[in-house]
């Protein structure tokens, strides 16, 4: 009998003494032990801690009959090789971002962020009333993976650079850690864009390895210590203006989940997407401060001629994910068209409200 045929048949009572054995996830006295595994640093503030509070969550509102243990990015698999390892069933879930998964499918980016893409609320709306989530269900099924989002991380900074930004001729040459679509967009503008795995940022950056990175935000760019080897400081980040976080799960297993512990895993993820949204939002402002007043870090800007040219840019490559296949068209039209009905709203509500709060309080 294959593994999926007892899994669903086997469900949580009943288990035989050889389903014990099962290395993911094992079965005793209905109770089940999942491993989680993530492509972050262990206890990294928001997206480590994120990943052990969802797997917390699971383990106290199920009263211990699923039991959760986390392992940070290289303690049972490297970081990039999550996806595979709960493709597979080496892993049961995992907490990471799905725009690491290019290699797999172009149109994971979508589930992340794309450049010029959707802020965290209009990628919430799209996933929930746009459609989002049933064009993902099909896609990470086809590699035997159910996701969800479980985080956000809110519009992220331009990233930590050793020069200047001045003009597009500064691009040219440069060597940027920057995965996912956004770092196409520069290799389309004459730059070098390389994926690392959140721990080996720091020591590439420090010995001139790479000449920029991006990472998330002021909270955890801090706690990297980026501001220790870059000088310049960029804002508005073209290439994650809301990205989501996933949690994805070996479809196997999900499916052999009752109702009710499907529904309680949807909600864990539900409150740490929230969550953790919120957090970001609380922690990058304090570190900014402590960055600009502490560590005299020179804030930046790209200018306008830069950023037009790399929006411009990430239009073409955004959309040549659509050529792809059917899938990767029907996501790529489903996200465009959700993402324009939002930004009517936000961009008439919120945008004018901030820039009217911002003249009058400051």
């Amino acid at each position: 009998m294959d593994r999926r045929s007892f899994l669903k048949n086997a469900g949580l009572a009943g288990a035989t003494a050889g389903a014990a054995t099962l290395a993911a996830p094992a079965l005793a006295a209905g109770k089940r032990e999942l491993k989680m595994v993530t492509t972050w640093p262990k206890n990294f503030p928001g997206l480590g801690t994120g990943a052990q509070r969802i797997a917390d969550r699971i383990t106290a509102a199920s009263e211990g009959q699923l039991t959760v243990k986390l392992f940070a990015a290289g303690e049972l698999v490297p970081a990039f090789e999550s996806f595979d390892a709960v493709s597979n069933g080496t892993a049961d879930m995992y907490h990471a971002a799905d725009y690491y998964w290019l290699g797999k499918h172009k149109a994971f980016g979508f589930f992340t962020a794309v450049p010029m893409g959707m802020t965290a609320a209009e990628l919430e709306a799209w996933m929930h009333f746009g459609g989002g989530q049933q064009l993902w269900d099909e896609l990470a099924g086809q590699f035997n993976v159910k996701s969800f989002l479980a985080g956000n991380t809110g519009l992220q900074a331009g990233g930590w650079f050793n020069k200047e930004i001045n003009s597009l001729e500064d691009l040219k040459g440069l060597k940027m850690r920057m995965p996912g679509l956004g770092g196409e967009v520069l290799r389309r503008l004459g730059a070098s864009a390389v994926a690392l795995p959140g721990s080996e940022i720091f020591p590439a950056l420090q010995s001139g390895a790479i000449d920029a990175t991006e990472w998330v935000g002021a909270w955890n760019d801090m706690a990297f210590g980026f501001y220790k080897v870059a000088k310049y400081y960029y804002t508005k980040g073209f290439h994650e203006p809301g990205a989501g976080l996933s949690f994805g799960m070996n479809k196997d297993v999900w499916e052999s989940f009752t109702p009710g512990q499907q529904e309680l895993i949807r909600s864990a993820c539900m409150a740490e997407n929230n969550y953790m949204f919120a957090e970001y939002n609380h922690n990058n402002g304090a570190a900014l401060e402590t960055l600009l007043t502490k560590h005299n870090v020179q804030v930046r800007d790209f200018s306008d001629d830069v950023f037009d040219a790399i929006g411009r840019k990430a239009e073409e490559v955004v959309a040549e994910v659509a050529e792809t296949d059917d899938i990767s068209k029907r996501i790529y039209e489903s996200y465009i068209k959700s993402r324009k009905e939002t930004s009517a709203w936000s961009s008439l509500a919120e945008r004018n409200y901030l820039t009217a709060r911002d003249r009058i309080l400051g």
